[in-house]
C-alpha cells in the first residue's frame, strides 16, 4: 500500500506546476534585470573613478571590488543574509538577493568600463580639447562613443553570467526558477524533463541576447 501512495503522490506534471515554474522564470527575469541595471549603474561611476583618480584611492575600491570578484557568489549570498538577519534588518530575500548580485555585477562592470575609457588613446582626447570641447563634451562626443565600441560585448558577457548565476539566489529561499524546479523535482519526480525544461528556458533567454548582442556589434563597427 506504501508504494502505491508513494507512486500516486510522485504524480506527472500538471498545467498548475508549469504555471509554478513559468513564476520562477519571471521573478529570475526580474532579479537579473534589477541586478544588472543597478550593477551597471554602480560600475559605471566606480569605472569613471578608476580612470581619473589617483592611486591612493584606487587602492581601496580595487580592494572592495576584488573582494566581491574573489570570494564565491553563493557565500556572499549566504553571509549578506545571515548579516541582515543579525542586524535584525527586515529586508526580502528577492533584496537580498538582488543586493549581492547588483555589487557582484558592478565589480565587473567596473573594471569593463576603466578598460573602455583607457582604450581611448589621449591623442584623440587631447585633439578634442584643442577643438574647444569641454571636459564633459570630449566624454559624451569622444570617450563614450569610441568606448561603447569596446565595452559592449564584454558588458554582454556579464549580463549572460548574472542571469545563470541568479539561479545561486535559490539557497537563501527565493522562489526563482532553480527553486521552483527543486520544488518541483520533489514532488513528481520528473527530474530529467524538469531540468531539460529548466535549461531550454535560460536557453531562451540568453540566446536572443546573445544574437541581438552580435548585431548590435556588427553595427558599432560600420
Amino acid at each position: 500500500m506504501y508504494q502505491t501512495v508513494s507512486t500516486i503522490q510522485a504524480s506527472s506534471l500538471t498545467y498548475y506546476d508549469l504555471e509554478f515554474l513559468l513564476e520562477g522564470l519571471m521573478r529570475t527575469i526580474y532579479i537579473s534585470i534589477v541586478s544588472i541595471l543597478i550593477g551597471t549603474f554602480f560600475g559605471i561611476i566606480f569605472g569613471y573613478f578608476k580612470s581619473n583618480s589617483g592611486p591612493i584611492s584606487n587602492i581601496f575600491l580595487s580592494g572592495f571590488l576584488d573582494i566581491l570578484r574573489s570570494v564565491p557568489l553563493i557565500i556572499q549570498f549566504i553571509l549578506f543574509y545571515s548579516f541582515m538577519g543579525i542586524l535584525e534588518i527586515d529586508i526580502s530575500v528577492f533584496w537580498v538577493g538582488a543586493i549581492v548580485l547588483s555589487a557582484y555585477t558592478s565589480a565587473f562592470v567596473t573594471e569593463v568600463v576603466r578598460a573602455g575609457i583607457d582604450s581611448v588613446p589621449q591623442t584623440t582626447r587631447r585633439a578634442s580639447r584643442s577643438l574647444g570641447l569641454s571636459y564633459w563634451q570630449d566624454y559624451r562626443y569622444i570617450v563614450f562613443p569610441l568606448g561603447v565600441r569596446t565595452v559592449f560585448p564584454a558588458w554582454i558577457s556579464i549580463v549572460l553570467s548574472v542571469i545563470k548565476d541568479s539561479a545561486l539566489v535559490s539557497v537563501i529561499g527565493y522562489l526563482e526558477l532553480l527553486k521552483t524546479t527543486e520544488e518541483l523535482i520533489s514532488k513528481t519526480q520528473e527530474a530529467l524533463l524538469l531540468l531539460l525544461g529548466v535549461g531550454f528556458f535560460y536557453f531562451i533567454i540568453s540566446y536572443p541576447i546573445s544574437l541581438y548582442a552580435a548585431h548590435l556589434e556588427r553595427k558599432l563597427k560600420i
